[in-house]
């Protein structure tokens, strides 16, 4: 008898500890996001964390990646801006290091993937280089098809992972 009693209250009790509460952090410091005037979120922190220099800033402001074609490590119009992008970044942030990851779709074997992987990073430095950055700042290395960034057997992922990403060291 004591049990049928007990349901309904552990049910009750389980529903409440679900519950979401509201974020309580604006009212306690007298201010909510929409009156803070400061272009912060109104709890004194700034909406726009990045870090000048950081892989977010370049990844933002300039791009930390180019594409490529099937089969290829020619750099295209669209590559070769964004280089060009990351070359100015790179003489503002003198003190920054890149290692170029070169990448390819799921097709072809490991060893050729790898193979191309190393040349369409080597084709990103390489630009890099002419445009005026020591190489001695850039790295390279080829994952070939071991890191997609996009899942799936089609146009659409294979474009996305055949690429060179610059990333900050």
């Amino acid at each position: 008898m004591r049990i049928k009693w007990l349901a309904p209250f552990a049910l009750l009790a389980i529903l409440a500890a679900c519950e979401s509460t509201p974020d309580e952090s604006a009212a306690t410091n007298g201010q909510t996001n929409e009156s803070a005037t400061d272009g912060s979120s109104g709890d004194g922190v700034s909406e726009s964390t990045v870090v000048p220099g950081s892989q977010e800033d370049l990844a933002q402001n300039v791009g930390d990646r180019v594409y490529f074609d099937f089969d290829s490590s020619v750099l295209s119009p669209e590559a070769r801006q964004t280089l060009e992008g990351q070359a100015e970044w790179l003489k503002k942030y003198a003190d920054v290091r890149f290692s170029v990851e070169g990448h390819c779709d799921e097709r072809g074997t490991r060893e050729y993937n790898l193979a191309l992987g190393e040349r369409r990073a080597a084709a990103a430095k390489n630009y890099l280089v002419a445009l005026g950055i020591d190489g001695s700042r850039l790295d390279t290395i080829s994952y070939g098809k071991e890191r997609p960034y996009a899942l799936g057997h089609d146009d659409s992922a294979w474009s996305q992972n055949r690429r060179a990403v610059s990333m900050v060291q």
